[in-house]
């Protein structure tokens, strides 16, 4: 079985990140973890515009998949 074939697991970082306790987090961790995750928010947009562009390319070239 290729490792793209297997279900992706429970509990992944986004999921695991909103249960962490934030109390031990001065002001300056809390803005630069805020910075991180904007920054991954970006990435994640970016690639989900790209898979949306490469689906609407193939989409043209091949028609609609019927369901």
């Amino acid at each position: 079985m290729d490792e793209d074939d297997r279900p992706r697991p429970r509990g992944d970082a986004a999921s695991l990140l909103a249960k962490e306790d934030l109390s031990p987090y001065s002001q300056d961790e809390l803005s630069e973890r805020v910075a991180l995750l904007e920054a991954e928010i970006q990435r994640v947009k970016s690639h989900s515009d790209k898979a949306a562009a490469h689906r609407n390319a193939a989409e043209a070239l091949f028609g609609k998949p019927t369901t």
